[in-house]
Parts: C-alpha cells; sequence; structure tokens
C-alpha cells in the first residue's frame, strides 16, 4: 500500500494544501483543499465553499470531483485522492463524498488524508466499503 512518502501522493497533498488556502469558509474557519488525479495524469483541485444555509455547503472532495466533470467529462476515472485541511484536524472524506467519489473512483485507489492518529493512505475501496450503486438502465 503506497505510504504518505510516495512521491505522487506526497505531490497531491501539496496541491491540496495550496487549494485549501483558497477554501470559502466564514462560519467554521475549517478550511479545505482536495487533489485528485485522475487516470490520464491531469490533477484537478476543490475546495470546500461554506453558506449560510449550510445544507449548500459542498465539500472539497465533491467539489474537485464536479469541477473535474466539467473540464475533462464524464468518463474520467479517479487514480488517487488527497485531502488536506488548515487546521490540522481529521478530515477523511464525508460520507457524501465518498458516494460521489465511488462513481469515479478506482477502488484501488489510494486516498490520503489527515486523520486523528496522524496522515493516513488507505485504498479508497476500505474508505468506502459498501458503495450505493445503481446500474445504469435499472431506473
Amino acid at each position: 500500500m503506497p505510504h504518505v512518502a510516495d512521491p505522487t501522493l506526497e505531490m497531491l497533498l501539496a496541491a491540496a494544501r495550496r487549494a485549501a488556502r483558497r477554501a470559502y469558509a466564514p462560519y467554521s474557519n475549517f478550511r479545505v483543499g482536495a487533489a485528485l488525479r485522475l487516470k490520464d495524469g491531469a490533477i484537478v483541485t476543490g475546495v470546500n465553499v461554506e453558506n449560510a444555509s449550510y445544507g449548500m455547503t459542498i465539500c472539497a472532495e465533491r467539489s474537485a470531483l464536479v469541477r473535474a466533470i466539467a473540464e475533462h467529462g464524464p468518463g474520467i476515472r479517479v487514480i488517487a485522492v488527497a485531502v488536506a485541511n488548515l487546521n490540522e484536524a481529521a478530515s477523511p472524506p464525508c460520507g457524501a463524498c465518498r458516494q460521489m467519489l465511488a462513481e469515479f473512483t478506482e477502488p484501488e485507489a489510494p486516498v490520503a488524508f489527515p486523520a486523528a492518529d496522524g496522515p493516513r493512505v488507505v485504498p479508497f475501496s476500505e474508505v468506502f466499503p459498501l458503495i450505493f450503486e445503481l446500474k445504469i438502465g435499472e431506473r
């Protein structure tokens, strides 16, 4: 399993940290950045964007995913994910982010994030082992 010292993950974590500086978090001051590495080699970042109506807030991981689709199309495949924040607090992807990432992320893709016991890297399949799937045409 890759570890945070992996140069590719270090590069993604650095991109996520840079992105976190641009987060819009006036209510919580919890600024998060995410970086996705796509199968074609592209790196796409996103930030959390809060809103006075808390339910309208978007997490950094979903922000990055939406941007990746907007810039590269719906056929993207995510092969690595990095999450960082400026508060040095544990922040694995939330359930909503895990579910959205599940449609585009390879099961073996490493996911790097700050955990309570320090930086952690785990395959996406361990971050979200029981995904909800709906096959196209089953609707």
